[in-house]
Formats: C-alpha cells, structure tokens, sequence
C-alpha cells in the first residue's frame, strides 16, 4: 500500500508547489506582464472547452468564436447595464453560454460531421454581427463597441485589479480542469469517448447520443463564453471585430498543436502558440516584413510535422520512454 500511495503523494506535492508558484505571479509581474499572462490563462481556458468537443467527443466546430463572442457581451452587459459585479457576471455569462450552446446542439447533432461543421461556421460568421444590430445598438455599442470602466477589486483586497484579474482567472481555470478531469473519467467520459470513437455500437449499446453530445457542446460552450467573459474584462473593451473567424481557427488550431483528446494538451496549446507569436513578431519586425501571418502559418505548418500528436503526445511518449529505460534498469 505505501509503494502505490508514494507516488500519488509526490504527484499531490508537485501538483501544489506548482499551483503555489504561478499564483504567486502577481507578486514579481508587471500590469504589461500579467496582461500577458492573464490571455494565456484565458486561452487555456478556451482551449480547454474547445478539446472537450473535438478531442474527446469528435465534433468539429468552425464557430466556437461565437460562444467566446457571446460570454464577452454577455459580461459586458451585465456589468455595464445591470450593474452586476464583474466577478458573478462572468460565471452567469458562462451559464448563459452552456443553456444557448445545449439548445444549438439539440437540432444540429443530429447533421452529418461534415454538415455540423458547415452550419458552425455559419454561426461563427453571423453571430458577432449580431451586436451591429439597430435594436440592439443602444446596449451593444454597434460597431463602436461598448466599454468597461476599471471594476473595483472586491471585498477590500490589497490588489490592483490586475492582480485580482489574474487570480480570478487561475481560479476558474482549475475549478474547470476539475470539473472536467471528474466528468471525463467517469460515465459520462467513457459515452462521450465511444460516441467519437463507434457511434453506431455506442448507439446499439443504448448511449443516447444526442443527449450527451448535446450536453458537451454545452459544457464546451459554457468553458468558452468564461473565457471570452475574462477576455472582455482584461480588455476593458469589447466589439464585433474583435471575434471574426480567425478566433476560432485559432482554437482549432491551439488544440492541434496543444495534442487533441488530452486536458494537457489545452495548457501546452496556449503556451506554445503564445510563444510562436511572440517570437515570430520579433522575427518580422527584425526583417521590416508586414508578412506575419504568413510566417506563423509556415512556423504552425513545420511545428505540426515535427509533432503531428500535438505537445501532449509528444510528453507522454517521452515520459513511457523514461518509465521504460527506468523498468529496464530495474530489471
């Protein structure tokens, strides 16, 4: 019993010294810094929701920038009309989210992988539009944008808000890696997992597919529009032109190269391709090109080849190797 507990405790004890030390950030950061870090959070964040769909449960979505788009107007609003404090409007945004997401889910699984992608895509395109509505001009800002003065940081903490931006946001970050790390590895996880892997035996087996993929793109929406919900308030500022399609592309492409069907892969996705960005900006400001997206994408092309499984399958063969050397060794 303590040769299998030992392990568990040293995996608990770095768990902790690791969660200790990147919330002890704000302490050392600059604002500039802990802007920077505080996206990455959010990033992981989005990434997070967008391979519970596509990693674990194969749907492929064009559009999940419109759920980030939906979770930032709805903060905004509630913040800037009702007057809500901005720390509750963010996990109402994300219910908001995982109610329309759910709903959306319920006509549309029913489609072909292929069509599902198609009319995704088409929310994604039409939904952030919305916002430039005449009728809605008034609460949204319409293609101006609305804004949002500084929120004072609550119960009287000694934080700029800044700081307690970015607690906030690692906050929800681990409360949503463990809720969905508890849901996958249970019942719900295996369905999910055979509905991307053998729907039609899945279906035969009794699961109801088109209630737990409807429940996924919930619960994936919901992750998403927080994270779009932060986003609004780390940028004070929220517009219809800060959510085209690149958005959710760039999610796409974050669980890519993070390594799909892993919750890990989501924190490898946001580092990397924060890091991708910045050093490839540095790159074309050095050689005076305004071609930057076209060396990101050469850069994402190349990384991909060199790691088709993503950050995450290239960790876990690495780490299965070192446990076989390790065995061997023993042996």
């Amino acid at each position: 019993m303590q040769q299998t507990s030992e392990p568990r405790l040293w995996r608990l004890f770095g768990l902790l010294l690791v969660i200790g030390g990147v919330a002890s950030v704000p302490m050392f950061a600059s604002d500039f810094q802990l802007f920077r870090f505080t996206n990455i959070l959010i990033y992981m964040l989005a990434l997070l929701g967008m391979n519970v769909l596509v990693g674990y449960n194969g749907q492929i979505s064009l559009g999940h920038g419109a759920f980030y788009a939906l979770g930032a107007y709805a903060t905004t609003l509630l913040v800037v009309h009702a007057g809500m404090a901005h720390w509750v409007a963010v996990p109402v945004a994300g219910v908001v989210c995982l109610v329309v997401g759910a709903l959306f889910g319920l006509p549309l699984l029913r489609l072909q992988p292929m069509h599902l992608a198609i009319a995704t895509f088409a929310v994604g395109a039409v939904l952030p539009s919305i916002a430039k509505w005449k009728v809605l001009e008034r609460w949204t800002g319409g293609g101006q944008g609305l804004g949002i003065d500084v929120p004072a940081v609550p119960f009287g903490l000694p934080l700029s808000f800044e700081q307690w931006l970015y607690l906030l946001a690692l906050l929800l970050l681990a409360l949503s890696f463990l809720l969905t790390s508890n849901l996958l590895r249970g019942r719900v996880g295996r369905a999910v997992i055979a509905i991307r892997d053998h729907p039609i035996a899945a279906r035969t087996m009794g699961v109801d597919t088109v209630f737990y993929k409807s429940a996924i793109f919930g619960i994936s929406a919901m992750l998403t529009g927080i994270a779009g919900g932060l986003a609004a308030l780390s940028m004070r500022y929220v517009a219809p032109g800060m959510f085209g399609m690149f958005l959710s592309f760039g999610l796409l492409i974050g669980i890519a190269v993070g390594g799909l069907g892993s919750l890990s892969g989501a924190i490898y996705g946001a580092v990397v391709l924060q890091f991708i960005f910045v050093v490839v900006g540095a790159a074309a400001r050095s050689m005076h090109t305004s071609n930057t997206p076209l060396i990101y994408g050469v850069v994402l092309i190349l990384f991909l080849c060199v790691c088709p499984n993503g950050i995450a399958g290239l960790v876990n063969s690495a780490w299965a190797r070192l446990r076989r050397s390790a065995v061997l060794r023993v042996g």
